[in-house]
């Protein structure tokens, strides 16, 4: 079978990995820096973030594409520029971060980055490509197109995982239903279900690692369901509860 751990730098750590998604949301801090130092307080060396584009192109560390559901202020960030934005407080106390920023303060870290919206694809791409950070980012996105263009630009160096069609393609290809499949991805990121059909068991676990892919799961906070992923051989977990994570995979002897 592929060594999954060492299709790409980016995932040369012991599987499997742990991610802190959105820095550890469950204290309501998401996407902050404050989030992503107690992640890293906590051991955590892979982060799970999202990026928009401000309106005069700034790259921002934050999930949904209006301020209006967790932070004190309103608006697209699309159309805001970064001079209103970063005027915003996340639960009324912490600033909407820079990604550039949050690189420049983790320069240890890994990042698994979905790209929300088109109009942060390039300065994204451009981003990585001038700090010279292949090795550190992984781009996913829920649009497969939207990835799939992020790779043809920057070619093999940049590691990306599969949108919404390319796991499909890979849940047919579990069944032994043919499909076609991006060239190029170095991880599926998954939930364990969708709309009440099964994702992740031991035929998909099998068939992405026969690819040469490794398998993320997203976002796991009960102990129990992580232990059931862990013995299905999956090489990722993303969760909010970053202490659960840690707790369990200390247990199992899985913590590095």
């Amino acid at each position: 079978m592929t060594d999954v751990r060492h299709r790409h730098p980016y995932l040369d750590h012991p599987a499997p990995i742990p991610f802190a998604h959105r820095g550890g949301a469950a204290d309501g801090l998401e996407n902050t820096a404050a989030a992503f130092r107690r992640a890293a307080g906590a051991g955590y060396r892979y982060f799970e973030t999202d990026v928009h584009a401000t309106a005069d192109g700034k790259l921002v560390a934050f999930h949904d594409a209006t301020l209006d559901r967790v932070t004190d202020a309103t608006g697209r960030i699309r159309e805001l520029p970064w001079s209103r934005v970063r005027e915003a407080r996340v639960a009324g106390s912490e600033p909407l971060p820079l990604f550039e920023d949050l690189l420049e303060e983790f320069p240890d870290a890994r990042w698994n980055v979905d790209v929300k919206d088109e109009s942060a694809l390039h300065p994204l791409v451009n981003l990585i490509a001038r700090a010279g950070i292949w090795n550190r980012v992984c781009v996913g996105s829920f649009s497969e197109s939207r990835v799939a263009r992020a790779q043809k630009i920057a070619g093999p160096r940049l590691a990306t995982s599969y949108g919404v069609r390319g796991v499909l393609g890979l849940r047919l290809r579990s069944w032994a239903i043919p499909a076609a499949l991006r060239a190029g991805a170095v991880a599926a990121q998954v939930p364990e279900s969708q709309g009440g059909i099964r994702v992740v068991d031991r035929r998909f676990v099998r068939t992405a690692h026969e690819r040469g892919l490794q398998v993320h799961v997203w976002t796991v906070n009960e102990p129990e369901r992580m232990e059931g992923l862990l013995d299905l051989g999956v090489d990722g977990i993303m969760t909010d509860r970053i202490d659960i994570l840690r707790t369990v995979l200390d247990r199992r002897g899985a913590w590095a």
